[in-house]
């Protein structure tokens, strides 16, 4: 595709992302991001991944890529789909209280959760669910974009355990900060990170610095708190993405037929705001009402229970440093990874880590 850049608008670690249009029909405008030849990794997995899965209109669009020389430097670049309602993120930073009505909340559940039950069913995790991350189309509808950290689904046993974090420690699982196990059940936490921040205006997480905010997710029983003003639909749909045990949690072609975001017919008015007629149920009925997954709080989590199977490399390492002998407790796998002996592959920045130039 021949195109020109056009106006920078933000930059990254990975390089810079600016908008673009063609040289033939000009009106059409586009994003391209663009990093060094050299340093274009990330980029190109983005690429990859999203020509797997592309057909999802919950997903961005790339549209191609290609190589540059601009200032003497090589450059490779991705043409995205332009999302005009820029990211959840802006929307959240301009209402004011930083807080959505419940009845948007619901739509952009709905949607995130139809663009990751796609995800998921192509085989791939996202591992950076954030607002950030997340843009609104011309209509308000939701496209997951920034795949630069996805990866395949590759079913995770214990002698397949990594000790690595991949993604933005805010909307981390349990699992991935005390065991590097990832897979498409950290997406569905991130998720409930995403939506009672909408709720509550404020990330589910208070934290001083990174090692209290990895203690605060990895150790011990506490679950992020619930907005207080989310609906009892809201509330269970969120125990059903914040349950420690990623065996327990909800997948996401389960919550699709939750009550918070299952079309529920007729809706009434109730202080200025469409709600949903009716007496909110606090559970799905069939298909889903069955032992297996009753979403527990107190459910045994993996994060706390002894490792005893054999270690893959990755945790022989860790081994090696402890003098040949792997801790049970998570608080000391935490304090070796943040001593920095195992360099995590992951997204340190609390937040988005952009820079806006806009």
């Amino acid at each position: 595709m021949d195109w020109v850049r056009g106006e920078a608008i933000g930059h990254g670690s990975f390089g810079k992302v600016s908008f673009a249009v063609t040289r033939k029909q000009s009106t059409q405008v586009m994003v391209v991001k663009s990093s060094s030849a050299s340093r274009s990794a990330t980029l190109m997995n983005e690429k990859l991944i999203l020509d797997e899965i592309k057909g999802c209109p919950q997903i961005i669009n790339c549209l191609g890529d290609s190589y540059t020389y601009e200032n003497g430097e090589k450059l490779y670049n991705v043409l995205l789909e332009y999302a005009p309602g820029g990211a959840l993120s802006e929307k959240l930073k301009n209402s004011g209280d930083r807080k959505l009505p419940e009845i948007e909340i619901r739509k952009y559940a709905k949607d995130l959760l139809k663009g990751l039950h796609y995800i998921h069913k192509c085989g791939y995790i996202h591992c950076d669910i954030k607002p950030q991350n997340i843009l609104l189309g011309e209509n308000g509808q939701v496209k997951i974009a920034d795949f630069g950290l996805a990866k395949r689904d590759e079913s995770i046993k214990d002698d397949k355990l990594r000790c690595e974090l991949r993604g933005t420690p805010l909307y981390m699982p349990p699992e991935m900060v005390t065991a590097g196990e990832q897979s498409t059940p950290a997406d569905i936490w991130a998720l409930g990170c995403v939506i009672a921040e909408m709720a509550a205006g404020v990330p589910v997480w208070g934290y001083s610095d990174l090692t209290e905010l990895l203690m605060k997710i990895g150790v011990g029983d506490e679950l992020p708190e619930f907005p207080t003003k989310l609906s009892e639909e809201g509330k269970d749909f969120l125990q059903k993405c914040f349950v420690k045990n990623p065996k327990k949690r909800w997948t996401a072609e389960m919550l699709l037929k939750h009550p918070f975001v299952a079309d529920q017919g007729d809706t009434v008015a109730l202080n200025g705001e469409r709600c949903y007629s009716g007496t909110p149920s606090t559970s799905p009925r069939c298909p889903f009402d069955f032992p297996d997954w009753v979403s527990d709080d107190s459910a045994e989590s993996s994060v706390t229970s002894p490792i005893t199977s054999l270690p893959s490399p990755a945790i022989q390492e860790l081994l090696n440093l402890n003098g040949g002998s792997w801790s049970t407790t998570p608080a000391e796998r935490l304090r070796v990874l943040l001593s920095g002996e195992i360099r995590p592959e992951s997204d340190w920045s609390v937040d988005d880590g952009w820079v806006s130039v806009r």
